[in-house]
């Protein structure tokens, strides 16, 4: 995938997701609160994220680490160095490929949400929802959003769950959750 057609692909899903920040009539997606709009740290989000972890090292490889560095916003779940090495192994060398670039760019987007989205904000889109909140990703796919004793936890489309282990990380473009799981979108069919 040329970075022409990533900027493109990427600039679609704002445009489709753009109205994610609003509650539907079932209350399935996170409201975006104004102090959610207002929430802003001194860094962007590429230039606070451990510079030789996991996670900043294949956003480099996709070729979004200059995404992420960008104006956003942008809620980002970043998986802990730890969640990636309970992959099996080799996966994520295999992702560094430059042939395995749209599954590495797949699984990135994937843990990127549309706007600034606070922790309260996906507590509330769950409890509006009646205890399971979908949340629509950058990558064109939805997480499930629930919360287990009192954390809120992410459900892929293949059950994996990623628990938010510290939530809130403002940053100037956005804000970060660390989760403590590698989520995948679903697979095509």
């Amino acid at each position: 995938m040329t970075r022409g057609m990533l900027a493109t692909a990427l600039g679609g899903a704002l445009i489709v997701l753009g109205a994610c920040a609003e509650t539907d009539s079932t209350g399935g997606n996170a409201v975006q609160s104004g102090e959610a709009k207002d929430a802003a740290g001194g860094q962007t989000i590429a230039a606070a994220l451990p510079q030789n972890g996991r996670f900043v090292a294949l956003a480099k490889s996709a070729g979004l680490d200059q995404t992420l560095a960008g104006p956003g916003p942008y809620t980002v779940l970043v998986p802990t160095d730890e969640a990636f090495g309970k992959l099996p192994g080799g996966t994520t060398d295999n992702w560094a490929k430059p042939e395995q670039r749209a599954q590495l760019t797949g699984v990135l987007t994937y843990h990127i949400l549309p706007g600034v989205v606070l922790s309260e904000d996906i507590g509330k889109a769950i409890d509006n929802a009646k205890g399971k909140a979908v949340l629509a990703t950058m990558g064109g796919g939805t997480l499930t959003a629930t919360r287990e004793g009192g954390n809120i936890v992410f459900t892929d489309p293949a059950g994996t769950k990623a628990t938010v282990t510290k939530a809130d990380e403002k940053r100037s473009n956005g804000v970060v959750h660390q989760i403590d799981a590698v989520l995948a979108p679903a697979r095509p069919g």
